[in-house]
């Protein structure tokens, strides 16, 4: 029997030399895989309340439609600076080369609900902490991250968890 690991096809040298990429469009490209991929990322949280999803950009938009649909609650997107129209509150966040922006419309989630945020990788956790942040500051809560590959080696998940985060993903792999 096929795990979502099995889907996912490793490129290595890419972007550059040294790095093994991780791409998850072959598995987003099976219907069995993809169906395995959420069917396996929304199993931890079953039963709990969940009143919105949001996706990180970009993959996180495809798996958070994807969740939110098969939870019957609405998604919200995490985008990168200057994406959403209308009015937003943005958070910097360190890259390995600098620093970059994400923004999330300043009406899309009211204090209280319960959010449950999703992407396709967790690798150093700054763009999910910058989520996170993002998801609090309009007063959310965030419920669990729930990631397909975590590359524990860069240290993202154990970033999370000491923001006191309820972590899940798939499948995980050494090195980059």
């Amino acid at each position: 029997m096929k795990t979502v690991q099995d889907y996912i096809r490793t490129i290595p040298d890419f972007p550059h030399a040294g790095i093994m990429f991780r791409d998850v469009t072959t598995l987003f490209a099976d219907a069995r895989g993809f169906r395995m991929a959420i069917d396996q990322l929304l199993h931890p949280y079953a039963g709990q309340p969940i009143d919105r999803v949001v996706g990180l950009e970009a993959r996180g938009f495809i798996l958070g439609g994807a969740i939110a649909h098969q939870l019957s609650v609405g998604f919200v997107p995490i985008r990168k600076k200057g994406k959403l129209p209308a009015k937003t509150i943005e958070q910097a966040y360190t890259l390995e080369y600098g620093e970059a922006i994400v923004e999330i419309h300043d009406d899309a989630l009211q204090p209280g609900e319960r959010v449950l945020m999703v992407d396709d990788l967790l690798a150093t956790g700054g763009t999910a902490e910058a989520g996170i942040k993002l998801i609090e500051r309009l007063g959310a809560v965030v419920t669990g991250c729930a990631f397909i590959i975590d590359l524990p080696e860069l240290g993202g998940r154990a970033k999370l968890e000491k923001l006191g985060m309820d972590v899940h993903a798939l499948c995980a792999y050494d090195g980059h």
